[in-house]
């Protein structure tokens, strides 16, 4: 994403030479669709989040359909989401006609609230969706123990937690399935695209079949498995191979814009940086503060070139999700969130440009 002239946006990432070398040289070496770039890249991943088995589809919202499908959530059954989180998670159940049970987020931190949890569960429940937000590590210890006291599946939406860490464990890898992205504003991007995360052999040859219309081999066909078209790419995996190289860099940048970010808002009153606990390894993707007059301030910096992106709505917004339920803690974010200039790529100089911009914002002000 390459901003304009003088101008901030609010994700900054770079693609090198390197890059499109490897993707010319799987051009050149005619691997173009999922093949043996793929599965080097699979395990790569699975190499890095200690994971045994991966499976790369299009999308992290179609990983997160793959893994409700693989489960066999389908029409009669409930999944809890939480109402922070992009709507994917939603979508994904109700495209296998199962009901979205939306349930409320911490009051300091968009993570879903596991005090409220197991007001949601019915005998219709089927599975749980907790969403690690911008590297925010959800209790999954917990979460699977309230699992497995329902008989329950436990599927992270771990989109924006890749190689994010809560101590010594990587979020998601705590899951029975977890679902990563690798869309444009991710740690590493392939444009499009994502993979899910198991422990379990079983569920990783069923996703196999999944992303290829059920089948095992396309020249011996047998329609054994409902499936669809979730494959990966080769051209895609010869960009993600060359970003895992550069991933410890990537990581190392984004902790240093966090860190500016934490040292120049601490005095502002009207503005507060919504946590992330970098010394425990969570990886803070976005920088995401709270501001009650937030149109006021997003104005303010538009103004000075610098972009900034609100939060999404919450999940209950949508006209179709019919829950009448106040959702206190996430209307605060909803009304109150901003993602501030940040990205891989940002620079530093950018960084420091925006606090001082928000410095004059708070100096006017008063």
């Amino acid at each position: 994403m390459k901003p304009l002239s003088n101008s901030i946006s609010w994700w900054r990432v770079q693609y090198t030479e390197s890059d499109a070398m490897a993707v010319a040289d799987a051009i050149r070496s005619e691997r173009l669709s999922l093949g043996p770039l793929t599965f080097e890249f699979e395990q790569a991943i699975s190499e890095k989040l200690s994971v045994p088995y991966v499976v790369a589809t299009t999308s992290g919202s179609m990983a997160l359909l793959m893994a409700l499908i693989a489960m066999g959530v389908g029409v009669g059954d409930e999944v809890i989401v939480p109402n922070r989180t992009w709507i994917a998670a939603a979508h994904a159940v109700m495209m296998v006609g199962a009901k979205v049970k939306l349930v409320d987020v911490c009051e300091t931190i968009p993570i879903l609230d596991i005090t409220q949890l197991e007001n949601k569960i019915t005998s219709k429940t089927k599975a749980i969706i907790p969403a690690s937000l911008s590297g925010r590590a959800v209790n999954i210890d917990e979460i699977n123990k309230v699992a497995k006291k329902y008989n329950i599946f436990v599927i992270e939406d771990a989109a924006q937690a890749f190689l994010s860490r809560d101590g010594n464990a990587y979020s998601g890898v705590g899951a029975l399935i977890s679902c990563f992205s690798l869309s444009m504003a991710k740690l590493i991007s392939t444009g499009q695209g994502g993979f899910l995360a198991t422990k379990n052999e079983e569920i990783y040859k069923a996703l196999l079949k999944i992303r290829t219309h059920g089948v095992n081999d396309l020249l011996n066909c047998s329609f054994d498995r409902f499936g669809f078209n979730f494959r990966f790419t080769d051209l895609q995996a010869s960009l993600g191979k060359m970003q895992l190289k550069k991933v410890d860099q990537k990581i190392k940048s984004i902790n240093a814009i966090y860190q500016r970010y934490e040292a120049g808002l601490k005095d502002f009153s009207n503005i507060k940086l919504i946590p992330v606990a970098v010394s425990k390894g969570e990886i803070p993707l976005y920088i995401e503060v709270v501001c009650k007059e937030r149109e006021r301030l997003m104005s303010f910096l538009t103004k000075k070139k610098i972009q900034t992106k609100a939060f999404y709505p919450n999940l209950n917004r949508a006209m179709y999700m019919e829950d009448p339920t106040e959702f206190k803690n996430a209307n605060k974010f909803e009304s109150q969130g901003i993602i501030l200039p940040c990205g891989p790529d940002q620079t530093l100089e950018n960084v420091d440009r925006v606090i001082e911009a928000i410095s004059l914002y708070e100096a006017k002000k008063n």
